[in-house]
């Protein structure tokens, strides 16, 4: 069926500063990460969503209040007629997805992560997966992306994620990732959940000619001492953790995998199978239930015995306050990932 035109009215949003250098990118509310040093792009769901819609009438957006903070403003001002605002009503915007997947639209549904994992999970998982229609929910403040507190830290999305049957979830790296992911899960039948950085995004993969695929685990960079498992930001911090262990003689394998379901276990068990090599997963995310224990249960029943340790947040709830404190104070700083790959080995 053909989309036919709608129209909704925009809401408008104010931008925040805050400080540079790897730090918030924004307020600590909207954080983005920014490394020192290193190419950024901004908004790249937002123009990867708009260049797409040139072509696609069934692509349209959704926000629960939430347009500048999810980069979806960048959308709804291009594509005004395509835009919908459905308020602080997470429920009612994955609702109003459903409804309009099923009229032969491509939604993309776009709120906080903690929002959509929490407070939205029955009604997507009965709505939308239950049906496997194809609505993109995008999710800014993955992780340890906002020095907010447990209201707004989605430290454990995976792990509530990760068993609904039909959804395939995606845990972007970078600036360059967000842009390909987002062209090819429009393309893929079925709910997605996709895990976002926003605002100005570091360009970390551009420079490796790294080209997303959907379920495939990619080697950055091999290594025979040390084998890191990763996905989202902590591959950016591996890839860097990677660089300064090297001065101190250690050679570091970065396997990134930015497709946590259905996750690559071939690619895994090969590369762990190596033999000779630490195994260590980092995931911006509780060591519960995420990538972590994904891969530790992958290599479990394939028979596969190697050292192995986790790198991610606590099962708990982490303080407030400014991130780059909060991630050395939570060991996913470049420098805590350096320190403890050092202290294993």
């Amino acid at each position: 069926m053909k989309p036919q035109e709608l129209s909704r009215r925009q809401s408008k949003y104010t931008a925040r500063t805050a400080p540079e250098g790897e730090r918030v990118a924004t307020s600590a509310m909207i954080a983005s990460l920014d490394a020192e040093g290193r190419d950024t792009i901004a908004a790249p769901f937002g123009h990867a969503l708009v260049d797409l819609a040139k072509t696609r009438e069934d692509i349209v957006g959704l926000t629960a209040d939430l347009s500048k903070y999810t980069d979806l403003h960048i959308f709804a001002k291009a594509y005004p007629d395509r835009f919908y605002q459905m308020g602080m009503a997470e429920a009612v915007m994955i609702s109003a997805a459903a409804g309009l997947a099923r009229e032969g639209f491509t939604p993309f549904a776009t709120t906080y992560a903690v929002f959509a994992s929490r407070r939205a999970y029955d009604f997507i998982i009965m709505a939308i997966a239950e049906e496997n229609l194809p609505v993109k929910i995008v999710c800014a403040l993955p992780g340890l992306t906002t020095g907010y507190g447990p209201s707004h830290q989605a430290t454990e999305d995976l792990a509530i994620m990760r068993g609904m049957p039909n959804l395939t979830i995606i845990d972007p790296c970078d600036a360059v990732e967000i842009d390909q992911a987002t062209r090819v899960i429009a393309d893929t039948p079925g709910p997605v959940y996709m895990r976002l950085l926003r605002g100005q995004v570091p360009d970390v993969l551009g420079e490796y000619g790294y080209q997303f695929k959907l379920g495939r685990a990619q080697m950055i960079r091999d290594g025979r001492d040390v084998l890191f498992v990763s996905s989202g930001l902590m591959t950016m911090r591996t890839l860097d953790a990677a660089k300064a262990l090297q001065k101190d003689g250690v050679d570091c394998a970065v396997l990134h995998v930015p497709t946590i379901k259905p996750l690559d276990v071939q690619t895994i068990i090969a590369e762990a199978s190596k033999g000779g090599r630490l195994v260590v997963t980092a995931e911006n995310h509780s060591v519960t239930g995420g990538l972590g224990e994904a891969v530790a249960a992958t290599l479990m029943r394939a028979g596969v015995h190697v050292p192995f340790r986790q790198i991610g947040l606590p099962d708990a709830f982490l303080d407030a306050g400014a991130l780059p404190t909060l991630h050395d104070q939570y060991g996913i700083s470049v420098s805590a990932v350096t320190a403890a790959v050092k202290s294993w080995l």
